[in-house]
């Protein structure tokens, strides 16, 4: 009882210390868009727009906007000029070109589109504006 050794305690492993932020910083990371290009509300664009990725607009494009493989959102304070073909077109804002969508357009309430649309799909909401003519195509299957 008396001569008994301590039993050893098993290690510990160290314990982490909190990473020191430094000053205005946060500790949670910024969300990651998946994989979009964004053209902000501040930002004009005179000129043709190829893209292979997913764009979103909140800003002001005058010229072609090319996505083939794509979806282009129009944000609530997007305006595009242009003629678009992409894969998906979403309208939140206001476009006034023609539409070529392989797959889906959709004009969200209070989006504006004037000018004639080629898609296999469409959505038009309850108060979204539309002027132009619809060309509804079959899809090209396999």
């Amino acid at each position: 009882m008396w001569n008994r050794k301590e039993e050893a305690a098993p290690a510990r492993p160290p314990q982490a210390t909190p990473a020191v932020q430094p000053p205005g910083r946060t500790a949670e990371p910024l969300p990651v868009p998946n994989t979009s290009a964004v053209i902000g509300k501040a930002v004009t664009i005179k000129g043709e727009i190829y893209s292979e990725e997913d764009l979103f607009i909140d800003g002001k494009v005058e010229g072609l906007l090319e996505l083939k493989d794509h979806k282009l959102t129009v944000g609530p304070n997007g305006r595009a000029d242009s003629n678009i073909t992409a894969r998906e077109v979403v309208v939140q804002g206001t476009v006034h070109g023609n539409i070529d969508a392989q797959q889906k357009i959709t004009i969200r309430k209070d989006g504006n589109v004037v000018g004639n649309i080629k898609t296999t799909g469409i959505i038009i909401e309850d108060d979204a504006y539309f002027k132009g003519s619809i060309d509804i195509v079959m899809k090209t299957g396999k």
